[in-house]
């Protein structure tokens, strides 16, 4: 590969000028230097920054986005969305998973993540039987992200039981359901054949409901076995009504009662986290885990708001996901998380706080450094011995003219919705070339094939499925 050469970049020290970025022949940066020249690289025009983790994503759910606004006369929840999404996803198969995965992996690349982590729980067939390849279903997820040039991280999810103190699960959960074995199973045969350079394999833990303490004590160890690094993720404390039952199942709340029986630490992800205490929040923080927040998706399903001043305060580490995709830029979570805290504190410049920083900076550079932890890869960085994933920001769009460093970062992150993204970069390969990813097209007009058919299957989604 060529080196890449950018008028500005952001490196881990700051912004850097005339920064040219070198390419091993396996995608991974083998040099950064600054004020130098573009001879013999490839000269990319524009704003450079690493490209952003996604740490939390159910692929799936992105033909779902927009069909579940409707009102009802007994109230909408999370709870009744739920019921929603079991009857949309009894019409799923492997092909439409992949077709649908494609169009957003495509769509995440164009705003700016590179990389995606998939928790992965839509194992079985419609009858709730494994496929004849068990990992059918995280195997199309795989062909997807490499078909578009995604980075990423699939995590098998163990799902065993519909509620806490092991309540055997739902017919409708039964595509979900695998036994501690089997997923292990599922761990071992991912990771034999993932590209340790843009593929990671790790553990999820659908929830506390959905995993008693043995079940998760043996996947735990299990998979620690097989890597003691192994990214492990887990749903935490989303809904008040979680918070509730678990109090009733055993007297702690969700996330106390994880940090008092399992070994959290750097390396896991507690997705979501919103209701919280106080000493859970320093608990969380103290455990160097990351929170893994999906801002658009919680605002969606009015999950709450997590208390991001208080955490920071403890120097707690965090990423960003997109979770269902109702939204799939990194720009929209950014800005839809600092406005939630603005919303809630009646103050402005939350995540900055009293430092005299860029709000966008800010919340980008948390993204970068927790997204990097929960995905369990060398990214979010422009440094040496980090993969090549660049995002590059036009600085003539409507948003940047006229602007540089910080100011570009808070004109992308605060100013509208029509994304200043011009080119992206994964493993030093160009996957978006002016605002355009090479497959769209094709990609856009399978997965438009599959929703027509879907839409067939399931026309009265938004209103019946209560």
């Amino acid at each position: 590969m060529s080196d890449l050469f950018f008028d500005s970049a952001l490196l881990p020290t700051g912004w850097a000028h005339d920064v040219r970025i070198g390419v091993d022949s396996g995608g991974w940066i083998s040099s950064v230097e600054s004020e130098t020249t573009p001879r013999g690289a490839r000269h990319v025009p524009g704003i450079a920054v690493p490209g952003v983790p996604n740490v939390h994503s159910h692929a799936f759910q992105r033909a779902m986005a927009g069909l579940t606004e409707h009102g009802s006369p007994m109230g909408d929840s999370f709870w009744s969305w739920r019921q929603r999404m079991y009857g949309f996803l009894r019409t799923l198969d492997p092909p439409a998973v992949e077709a649908i995965a494609a169009q957003l992996f495509v769509e995440l690349l164009r705003r700016g993540f590179t990389s995606v982590t998939e928790f992965h729980y839509l194992r079985n067939d419609r009858d709730g039987s494994p496929y004849a390849d068990p990992v059918e279903m995280a195997r199309r997820v795989l062909h997807a992200a490499e078909d578009t040039g995604i980075g990423l991280t699939i995590l098998p999810t163990l799902y065993t039981a519909s509620d806490f103190g092991g309540e055997p699960p739902e017919h409708e959960q039964r595509r979900f359901v695998s036994s501690v074995e089997a997923l292990i199973g599922d761990i071992a045969v991912l990771g034999a054949g993932a590209s340790a350079g843009t593929v990671r394999v790790g553990l999820a833990l659908h929830s506390l409901r959905a995993v008693p303490p043995d079940a998760l004590s043996i996947a735990v160890d299990a998979a620690r076995g097989m890597d003691p690094s192994l990214p492990i993720h887990i749903h935490v404390a989303e809904q008040e009504r979680e918070v509730e039952r678990c109090l009733e199942w055993s007297g702690a709340r969700p996330t106390a009662w994880l940090l008092d029986h399992a070994p959290v630490d750097r390396h896991w992800c507690l997705i979501h986290a919103t209701h919280v205490d106080p000493d859970e929040i320093a608990r969380m923080a103290g455990s160097e885990a990351v929170v893994g927040l999906c801002p658009t998706t919680e605002a969606n399903l009015g999950d709450g708001i997590f208390p991001l001043q208080t955490y920071q305060e403890h120097r707690g580490r965090w990423a960003i996901g997109t979770d269902s995709h109702v939204g799939r830029g990194p720009a929209g979570e950014l800005r839809m998380l600092e406005y939630g805290q603005r919303l809630q504190t009646r103050t402005r410049n939350v995540a900055a706080g009293p430092h005299h920083r860029s709000s966008a900076r800010t919340l980008l550079e948390a993204a970068l450094s927790g997204g990097a932890a929960a995905c369990g890869r060398r990214i979010g960085a422009l440094s040496s011995g980090a993969r090549a994933d660049i995002v590059v920001l036009d600085p003539h769009h409507d948003a940047l003219v006229g602007r540089s460093g910080d100011d570009a970062l808070d004109s992308w992150i605060f100013s509208g919705d029509d994304t200043p993204v011009r080119d992206v970069f994964t493993g030093g390969h160009q996957v978006v070339h002016d605002g355009r990813h090479p497959s769209q097209d094709r990609v856009r007009e399978r997965y438009a094939a599959v929703i027509r058919e879907l839409s067939e299957e399931t026309p009265q989604l938004a209103i019946d499925f209560e």
